[in-house]
């Protein structure tokens, strides 16, 4: 391996890293360069990422879409394999409404205050998952919605960073 971890896992937070003979920066030192002074906003994230307005609520933009595949039947008609987008909710638009897709979807946290999900499962039952950056607090950084899932998702308000991003894996398409 190219990188040696020194200490055990209980020490995780005091580890130093160390790639090559170049010097080595502990995890606190880090983490510690994020400055809550330099937070990007929404709109700044929205820009850079060159997401627009989506139809459900909130803003996104295609990532990859797998074209160079052949594409695969399905109910709905010819659709490649797979495809990705951002999806960012805001203090400005905080809802993603409730809709139902067809297919798969993996959703990715990346960024921002937690994101909560309700989704009205096949059986009628309905399950919340908040997407987070904190597994401490229960929030999960990763997500499957089966295809023919109901599903709504909101962003607090008030949060810290007035907003969240994920990213989603569509198979096959959308």
């Amino acid at each position: 391996m190219p990188y040696e971890v020194k200490g055990n896992i209980d020490e995780v937070s005091q580890q130093q890293l160390t790639q090559s003979n170049e010097s080595s920066a502990s995890i606190n030192k880090i983490s510690s360069i994020t400055d809550s002074e330099n937070l990007l906003t929404a709109n700044q994230l929205a820009k850079a990422l060159n997401l627009e307005a989506h139809v459900e609520g909130g803003y996104f933009r295609q990532t990859f879409k797998a074209d160079h595949r052949p594409t695969i039947a399905t109910q709905n008609g010819d659709r490649v394999t797979m495809s990705s987008i951002y999806y960012l909710l805001s203090a400005q638009s905080p809802i993603g409404h409730f809709h139902m897709n067809q297919s798969d979807i993996m959703h990715y946290f990346h960024m921002g205050d937690p994101i909560t999900y309700f989704m009205l499962n096949t059986d009628g039952s309905l399950q919340q998952t908040i997407l987070g950056p904190d597994p401490i607090k229960g929030h999960q950084m990763q997500m499957m919605v089966k295809g023919g899932t109901w599903k709504a998702s909101k962003i607090s308000s008030g949060g810290k960073y007035g907003y969240g991003l994920i990213g989603e894996a569509v198979a096959p398409w959308f």
